[in-house]
């Protein structure tokens, strides 16, 4: 080793006189004697050269090899780019004031789509200087790197040195953008990066699909990805969109750590959000595979591999909360971040599914729906048993419980009668559950109202609900519907559900020996004047009065004025919404004929007890 440097010496003393040289001639030759013998991994020998060459001469050069015509351009570009990408491998030039300020230079010139050899060069550059200081990235990203790196991915090889080094430059500059710097061309301009790297997910089979993985998983975690959707649902190659099938289930059926898995689950959630649950559902063709797998694969790892996600993750936030409180809060706050994905996605599964009928061949055959409502059923029962431990614990408040109800809520919703002890010995607690940023439970009954309205069509639900709270639950929930949306209209659905599980409790009042306690029938009563008074959706005025009507049997026109916040106006607005669905306003319909009869039945019980109402009605 002495002696090859002694041997070496010689030559970089050599090349170090030619470019300590006054002529440029001298200069150039001396830059080219670097490029045959001095290495890439050699920092000491390539400080010495930086040092003896110049900034200028290395900036004419450069200038000299970018301008339009003129002898030898290329040839001094080529060389000037690829010395400067060699000098940036020391972190000190690459961090330097100078270097910094060739970025804008090394964009215009990839702009101008030089040959593959210089575009390797200067992605080169571009990445070195950008990762050897802050300065430097926000330089990129201010000089607009995405501008001109965007629309030449789609040509670079796949799997190319070039395509790695601008696939890791794309994940400095994705860190740094914001929602307050972007605008309608950069969103186009990462939609053709997406479009692009998507590929490379999808046909590579080494270390860079992993990054490419990372790369889009970062994309679509940024604070900005929302504004990124529009764009993509509007390019007109939707390839991007089978690419990214492709590349997620390629990772998910392979053996791959879990944390790529869960990049890979934050693709496909992001992916039906922007298209759709359908996108589950369609050809994947693995490169290392002859023939075309099942369309409905990426379906069942994605919902296999949530099913894992959410036991793996519930039982380390259980063991976090109630055995290892002293964990970090940064830690539990990304294990309920990974649950609330895997949580989205399983309810996305079930909305699917409960169209399965309306998509004729969106599944292979019965076994493979059978095997996706027993992995469905699993999955609930593992939330339940979150549940449950949670309620043992004492702990009704967190986004990630809140969550747990929701989606046990959209399961329900299409089979009520699942989990059926469980489901009854924990529905107080889940119409309990409280979200971080609510004073008192809402969302958690909102999300359970479509199972309340199925199970209170029988008896026993109604039995259930009343007997659990769930009653005061569901009103105190329709209440505050009214007050939120109830006059624009924005929220009719959730509303309407709350009444028809409201009025099924009050119609099988006898059987279940139910009575009310008077302060809830009154804020009941004040809620439904304010969504009906006044509104010409009939609709609206036969559910108010028919719920009324039934509420009026457990009470008299005395009594409610003795209520706190409840007088004469109160009752005057209640007779004219009574008046109204009367046959006689004509606000009746065969649609509305079974509420009429009962508002009309409740009349003749209890008209005699309110006079006011009565006057309204003569």
């Amino acid at each position: 080793m002495a002696e090859t440097q002694e041997e070496r010496s010689p030559s970089l003393d050599d090349c170090l006189k030619l470019l300590k040289g006054e002529r440029d001639e001298q200069r150039l030759a001396g830059l080219l004697l670097v490029t045959k013998f001095c290495k890439n991994d050699d920092l000491v020998s390539l400080k010495k050269v930086y040092e003896a060459v110049g900034t200028h001469f290395l900036d004419r050069l450069l200038r000299t090899g970018s301008g339009d015509g003129g002898e030898n351009r290329d040839v001094y570009l080529r060389l000037s780019v690829t010395v400067l990408a060699a000098f940036c491998r020391v972190p000190e030039i690459a961090s330097s004031v100078d270097m910094v300020s060739r970025i804008p230079l090394i964009l215009e010139i990839m702009s101008k789509r030089p040959g593959t050899n210089i575009l390797e060069e200067c992605y080169e550059l571009l990445y070195l200087v950008s990762t050897a200081c802050e300065a430097g990235v926000m330089a990129l990203v201010n000089s607009g790197g995405l501008r001109v790196i965007a629309p030449q991915m789609s040509d670079l090889p796949d799997g190319s040195h070039a395509m790695e080094v601008a696939i890791k430059i794309l994940q400095l500059l994705v860190t740094k953008l914001s929602s307050e710097i972007m605008n309608i061309e950069r969103f186009f301009e990462l939609s053709l990066v997406v479009a692009a790297v998507a590929r490379q997910f999808a046909v590579l089979h080494n270390a860079l699909k992993f990054e490419a993985l990372h790369l889009l998983s970062a994309i679509f975690c940024s604070d900005y990805s929302a504004l990124l959707h529009e764009p993509l649902r509007s390019m007109p190659d939707n390839n991007w969109a089978d690419h990214m099938r492709t590349g997620v289930v390629s990772i998910l059926q392979n053996r791959v750590a879990p944390s790529e898995k869960l990049h890979a689950l934050i693709l496909a959630e992001s992916m039906m959000s922007i298209l759709g649950e359908k996108w589950l559902v369609g050809r994947v063709k693995l490169p290392s595979v002859e023939d075309y797998l099942p369309a409905d694969r990426c379906l069942l790892l994605v919902l296999e591999s949530s099913h894992v996600e959410i036991s793996v993750l519930s039982n380390e936030l259980a063991y976090m909360k109630y055995e290892a409180p002293s964990s970090t809060v940064e830690e539990h706050l990304l294990k309920q971040r990974y649950l609330a994905i895997a949580f989205s996605l399983v309810e996305k599964i079930i909305k699917y599914i409960s169209t399965v009928g309306e998509n004729e061949g969106t599944l292979s055959d019965e076994a493979v729906f059978l095997k996706v409502i027993k992995t469905l059923d699993e999955t609930v029962k593992v939330v339940l048993e979150y549940l449950k431990d949670a309620k043992e614990h004492g702990k009704k408040r967190g986004n990630d419980l809140l969550a747990s109800v929701r989606m046990i809520g959209s399961y329900l919703a299409e089979t009520p009668d699942a989990c059926k002890e469980q489901i009854q010995d924990l529905l107080d607690y889940m119409l309990s559950v409280e979200g971080e940023e609510e004073s008192r439970p809402f969302l958690s009954t909102c999300f359970l109202l479509p199972m309340l309205c199925q199970i209170t069509m029988k008896d026993e639900g109604c039995r259930l609900l009343a007997s659990s709270g769930g009653y005061v639950a569901v009103v105190e929930c329709l209440v505050k519907l009214i007050q939120s949306d109830g006059q624009n209209g924005e929220d009719n659905g959730s509303i309407f559900l709350a009444c028809d599980t409201v009025m099924n409790i009050l119609l099988k009042r006898e059987q279940i020996r139910f009575s009310p306690e008077m302060s809830t029938c009154t804020g009941l009563l004040k809620a439904l004047v304010y969504w009906a008074d006044g509104t010409k959706d009939a609709s609206v005025v036969m559910m108010a009065a028919s719920i009324c009507s039934l509420v009026f049997d457990f009470t008299s026109e005395d009594a409610l004025l003795k209520q706190p916040g409840f007088d004469g106006s109160s009752l005057d607005r209640l007779g004219r919404i009574i008046a109204r669905s009367l046959p006689s306003s004509g606000q009746g319909t065969s649609d509305t004929a079974d509420l009429l009869e009962i508002i009309a039945a409740g009349y003749s019980r209890w008209g005699d007890r309110f006079p006011t109402i009565k006057k309204h009605n003569r």
